[in-house]
């Protein structure tokens, strides 16, 4: 369940195959458009136990109000190949990924006035990256964001959160069958912004999904990627980064069903964390269902602890309905600096500020170069080497 744990880290995880398990009645949770369907959390809920509520700003009890700022403005910057639109809540193609499991999600859908609908056309191949600016202006604001891609069709998106806001959103990603998608979505918040959302990916037959998860800023950030598929042969990685610093609560939830045949997926989250009460949590979940013979996934969390005073809640869990797959795994560790490692750079000559700057870049370094883009790249070994210098 867990391989090469440091001395002082902590883990949880389960592999179930019952179908009455704790893990499958979270893991199957009825979900739904209406936020009536959802009762008001009080932070003894499984999903919620480890959220801090009362910093949520309302988002979860309905008492948050969009019209009380300026709100979240959107600016998409793409090349011809692709349609931006922005639609109504009426439009057909809003909540065909996924449906709300939360009752933030939920309030969310319900919310939302404007929808940004992105499309890349069938079989064109974007020579450059979709970028998609979200700045918040200050205020509330719920909203929802579709990315469709075509059959066959290849494009790489850069969603980038930035400014001071309280958003709930929920993000759609639909492949084509055959077509392959790159989104980096990048939470760079200031210091006060909540941010709670929900991905829904929905990957078509022989598609390829790949997801960069970066979260540095923001007093509360809670992201719920999820992924389902809807023809054979479909991949998906899914790949994180987070930096969590004195204060700031960082939350990331995953779940991967597998419901259709000869599917993969990969799972793979790393982060550091510093100062006083820093917290994150990592929940990993990936369901096998009955019908999906031949898969291979696999799912792993690192997370590296920098400083006293910093928690970590990190639980995989795998829920498997056939035993007929072709692999499935999970791996959770928390630890602190390796001395050896330090050892090793000092000894060298190199400070021990530069050292420890050294050990944190190189943690991070696989998964930042899964981005794929120069410049997202340079930016974030950018804030990671901010974050460290900080806290010299």
């Amino acid at each position: 369940m867990a391989d090469n744990i440091p001395v002082g880290s902590t883990t949880a995880g389960s592999i179930a195959v019952a179908a009455e398990s704790t893990v499958a009645t979270r893991m199957s949770a009825p979900p739904s458009f209406d936020v009536a369907d959802f009762p008001v959390p009080h932070g003894r809920e499984e999903e919620w136990r480890f959220t801090p509520l009362d910093r949520l700003r309302g988002l979860h009890d309905g008492t948050a109000a969009a019209a009380d700022g300026e709100g979240v403005r959107v600016d998409v910057t793409a090349p011809d190949a692709v349609t931006v639109e922005t639609v109504g809540r009426d439009d057909a193609r809003l909540g065909r990924a996924g449906t709300p499991v939360d009752r933030v999600a939920a309030q969310a859908y319900s919310s939302f006035e404007k929808a940004t609908v992105v499309t890349v056309a069938k079989e064109a191949v974007l020579a450059e990256p979709v970028r998609i600016a979200v700045h918040g202006q200050g205020g509330t604001s719920f909203g929802h964001l579709v990315v469709e891609l075509g059959a066959f069709a290849e494009a790489v998106v850069v969603i980038d959160h930035t400014g001071d806001a309280v958003l709930a959103a929920n993000v759609d990603y639909v492949l084509g069958d055959g077509a392959k998608l790159t989104v980096v979505s990048v939470q760079d918040w200031d210091d006060k912004a909540v941010h709670v959302a929900q991905h829904n990916a929905l990957v078509g037959r022989d598609a390829s999904f790949k997801s960069v998860v970066v979260t540095f800023g923001g007093d509360v950030v809670r992201i719920h990627p999820r992924v389902e598929y809807a023809g054979t042969g479909g991949e998906a990685e899914l790949f994180g980064l987070y930096f969590t610093d004195a204060g700031q609560h960082q939350e990331h939830r995953l779940l991967v069903t597998h419901n259709v045949p000869h599917c993969k997926s990969n799972v793979a989250y790393k982060g550091a964390l510093q100062g006083d009460d820093a917290h994150a949590v990592w929940i990993g979940d990936v369901l096998i269902q009955a019908s999906a013979e031949g898969t291979d996934t696999y799912e792993l969390n690192r997370n590296l602890v920098l400083t006293d005073g910093a928690r970590v809640d990190s639980v995989p869990n795998l829920e498997i309905e056939t035993g007929e797959i072709a692999g499935a795994g999970h791996a959770s560790a928390t630890g602190r600096f390796d001395d050896e490692q330090l050892f090793y750079l000092m000894a060298r000559g190199i400070p021990e500020a530069e050292a420890r700057r050294l050990v944190v870049r190189g943690f991070f370094a696989e998964l930042v170069q899964q981005i794929g883009l120069e410049d997202v790249e340079q930016r974030l070994i950018e804030k990671i080497e901010a974050e460290l210098e900080a806290s010299v």
